[in-house]
């Protein structure tokens, strides 16, 4: 990568792609790798990044450095609804007239969420957290706090829908969409199938999202909707869509966080062999049974439990979730009849 126009936060990937830095206020990720691709009718956006002042600052500073003010953009292409890539989609519009395109089951989610009242989710989140068995301090906050204004409450809603395997609409570029859901359910990867510019060996490059990321796995937890009793399998669907990428085998993974990468099949095998890994040690864990909560307890974070923050608990119990419905749909593990809140057992 080479830095353009001397900003440090923006970078050249060649053929027509740029990426800016578009910081995440208080999150150790950083920042939002955004994506500028040049087409015949203007530049459009992979991506847009937090809703927060010093982020739209970095966006359209970002942008002026490579030559395009934001009013010249013509449209967002959003890889899926979280606000860290969402979050300014509403701003870039406003200021450019762009429209916005997603998948249909993230959109959903956008206008679920414009939809719901905070206590609603309050609620929603106490009910859920009592029954993965978490102790009455830590659900205590919820019950209580009913005024405080939940983060990405007003997201935009998108105009376009991204259709799974269509070639997006951007004149003079080859920018098909590939259907990847896990982290969300309506994650998208956006597969550039044009010769790499400097002509790395394989097929394009790949805008991942936060689906393939150099060195950190994403997090997978349970689709969160208050109205929707099916049960589904993040983990699952995440592993499928890892492999269909791999497949693909690009030239060059271009993700929204860290750095751009090459050697998608390899990532993709160490991801599927570490959520291997990962299942077999949970089992290990259940052999005696836990709840959702006590199993998020014991399982291996980037720190020691008594130091995740509240919210940080909150996601690990999600993922402790989705790997539980993992081992239960393989035949790993089974609720044990008659608990409350429920546990499960390896079998």
């Amino acid at each position: 990568m080479t830095s353009s126009s001397g900003d440090p936060r923006v970078y050249d990937h060649g053929g027509g792609v740029r990426s800016l830095r578009v910081p995440i206020p208080d999150n150790p990720l950083g920042h939002t790798l955004v994506y500028v691709v040049d087409t015949d009718r203007g530049p459009v956006l992979v991506d847009t990044g937090w809703d927060d002042p010093a982020s739209w600052d970095a966006l359209t500073t970002g942008l002026s450095a490579c030559g395009t003010p934001v009013t010249d953009l013509h449209g967002v292409v959003i890889t899926h609804h979280h606000p860290d890539h969402h979050g300014l989609s509403g701003k870039v519009r406003e200021a450019s007239g762009a429209w916005v395109a997603m998948h249909a089951a993230d959109a959903s989610i956008v206008r679920r969420t414009r939809e719901t009242r905070a206590e609603r989710w309050y609620t929603y989140m106490a009910d859920k957290l009592t029954a993965a068995g978490a102790p009455d301090e830590h659900i205590a906050p919820l019950r209580t706090a009913r005024r405080r204004t939940l983060p990405g409450l007003s997201p935009a809603l998108p105009d376009r829908e991204i259709l799974p395997g269509e070639l997006l609409d951007l004149p003079g570029r080859r920018l098909r969409a590939i259907w990847t859901p896990g982290h969300t359910p309506g994650h998208v990867c956006l597969h550039l199938e044009e010769e790499h510019p400097a002509e790395l060996t394989g097929h394009g490059r790949l805008f991942s999202g936060d689906h393939l990321l150099p060195e950190i796995s994403p997090h997978i937890g349970l689709y969160e909707d208050p109205d929707d009793t099916t049960v589904t399998d993040p983990l699952g669907d995440y592993l499928d869509s890892l492999e269909r990428v791999g497949r693909l085998a690009p030239a060059e993974i271009l993700p929204a966080h860290q750095h751009a990468f090459t050697d998608a099949p390899a990532r993709v095998r160490e991801l599927l062999t570490h959520h291997e890994a990962r299942l077999a040690g949970l089992r290990t864990l259940l052999a005696a049974p836990l709840t959702p909560w006590q199993l998020a307890e014991r399982m291996e974070w980037n720190r020691p439990w008594e130091q995740i923050p509240y919210g940080s608990r909150n996601i690990a119990v999600s993922e402790a979730e989705a790997h539980l419905r993992r081992l239960v749909k393989l035949g790993h593990a089974e609720a044990v009849a008659g608990s409350d809140p429920v546990t499960y057992v390896a079998v």
